[in-house]
């Protein structure tokens, strides 16, 4: 009787590809169960005194503007509730626009623009993280008394910017936090788009040598007819900027990759001129790849210089539309930031320029294939000036803290409500103490109503309407020393 015993499968090449369909920062939410939303601030195991809530209210923005020694008792007074909002059309667009400029100079000196120099103003106090549970990795391989420990018990957890900002109101939340929706949402609608690809030569749930690809794909995101992210749709990865492979290992489905000095992805965004590179430092991905293949979810950890976060946060729009809509102060958040920096050790000012970061995403499969020839992420020609000026106001932000000079605004921002609140303010009965007593800065161009270059249209030489979003820059944007900082 001839036979013979049966033999293993053969080992073939294999690829899997996923389309990320929502991208957050890996913040934890330790509400109560049962708690029924009466505000904003809602205390649970993570949060013990709830969400920060800076600037809710004129109380609020009114003890923020009191802080300043150099503001008159009727300055604070008529900044909280401004007098005469009822005679203008839209009073409390008027009254946000007011609280930006204002909210905008709470430095040591008047001329000191706060969001640039957020360290020329003093630290109002940024509630904290208390819990000690924390998704993310060990990524300097110690297991200190301050780390997070993971959902599954590992010890070690470094996710310092949770610690820092996982209180803060816009990124809290039960799956609805409203910075992270608004992220998500701009993602699906066609901000950017990121892919992922595993491939092997073994089994596509248990491989010693698999290969992950992370980068940006050029395609925009299809969504379904429920207006989910679809699944099966093919993209494109590009392999120029935003865009690492790492070695990796998988067992039961999960991918667990090497860490690596640069891990470079698309980052967080809701307006293009955020839009780069996250570039993490010590880098590593972890994915959880569904029994049926057709979608997973995952971390992707490493140490973000907290000054690029910082900006990233700030002058989307700026840091007083930023801070008043969303009820945040990001002055404060600066100092967190600071305070809780654990990474990236620069040896010549002997502190941390970086944070350990985690950020958690969803995906659904995908076919992603190499373009046809090699190309560069795109670029939005219209919104260019823009982002150059965001990256403008970035490097102020850094050069002020690394020397502790302030810096000037660079041309071809709104901070300070600059060209908005001259508009708003016009039918206001105490429109002239606002325009005379609120400092702001001067920039070469201006028209005789304060308008800088960029924000007057060149048809009727009149403002454009204020809008959620500064104007696009038409100048080249470069950070100016301002007053020297006190001793």
């Amino acid at each position: 009787m001839a036979g013979g015993a049966v033999q293993p499968v053969a080992a073939a090449p294999w690829v899997r590809g996923f389309v990320v369909g929502s991208y957050e920062y890996a913040f934890r939410y330790g509400g109560k169960a049962g708690f029924t939303r009466t505000g904003e601030i809602e205390p649970g195991v993570d949060c013990r005194h709830g969400s920060s809530t800076h600037f809710a209210d004129d109380v609020r923005t009114k003890h923020a503007v009191a802080s300043q020694a150099w503001r008159t008792q009727q300055e604070i007074d008529w900044i909280a509730a401004p007098p005469g909002l009822e005679k203008v059309r839209a009073p409390n667009l008027t009254r946000f626009f007011i609280w930006d400029r204002a909210l905008s100079h709470r430095g040591y000196k008047k001329e000191i623009e706060t969001y640039v120099n957020p360290f020329a103003a003093e630290d109002p106090g940024q509630p904290e993280v208390t819990g000690r549970i924390g998704d993310g990795f060990n990524l300097d391989g110690k297991v200190k008394a301050s780390d997070f420990i993971s959902p599954d018990g590992e010890q070690g957890i470094d996710n310092n910017l949770y610690r820092a900002w996982g209180c803060d109101a816009p990124w809290r939340g039960n799956g609805n936090a409203t910075l992270h929706l608004r992220a998500n949402d701009k993602m699906q609608g066609g901000l950017y788009t990121m892919v992922v690809r595993i491939s092997g030569n073994a089994d596509p749930m248990n491989d010693d040598n698999a290969v992950v690809e992370i980068g940006y794909s050029p395609d925009k995101i299809t969504q379904n007819a429920k207006a989910e992210v679809g699944t099966d749709y093919s993209y494109r990865i590009l392999k120029s900027e935003q865009y690492t492979r790492l070695k990796a290992k998988i067992r039961n489905g999960v991918v667990e990759t090497e860490q690596v000095a640069e891990l470079h992805t698309p980052r967080i965004a809701w307006f293009y001129d955020q839009t780069g590179d996250t570039n993490f430092t010590q880098g590593r991905i972890r994915l959880n790849i569904a029994a049926d293949g057709q979608s997973a979810t995952g971390l992707i950890g490493g140490y973000r210089n907290w000054r690029d976060l910082y900006a990233e946060n700030t002058f989307a729009q700026d840091g007083g539309q930023q801070g008043i809509r969303e009820h945040e102060d990001h002055v404060a958040l600066y100092y967190a930031l600071r305070r809780n920096a654990d990474g990236m050790y620069n040896p010549k000012t002997k502190k941390y320029d970086g944070i350990s970061s985690v950020y958690r995403i969803k995906l659904a499969t995908a076919y992603v294939v190499d373009p046809g020839q090699p190309m560069e992420v795109p670029k939005l020609l219209a919104e260019e000036d823009r982002k150059a000026a965001f990256e403008a106001t970035k490097l102020a932000v850094i050069t002020g803290t690394d020397t502790r000079v302030p810096q000037l605004v660079p041309p071809g921002t709104s901070q300070a409500a600059i060209g908005i609140m001259e508009r708003l303010v016009v039918d206001l009965p105490s429109k002239d103490f606002f325009l005379k007593t609120l400092y702001r800065q001067r920039f070469p161009g201006e028209d005789e109503e304060g308008i800088p270059p960029w924000m007057q249209d060149p048809l009727d030489k009149k403002p454009q309407a204020p809008q959620q979003q500064p104007a696009k820059p038409r100048q080249e944007a470069r950070a100016k020393s301002a007053p020297a900082a006190k001793p």
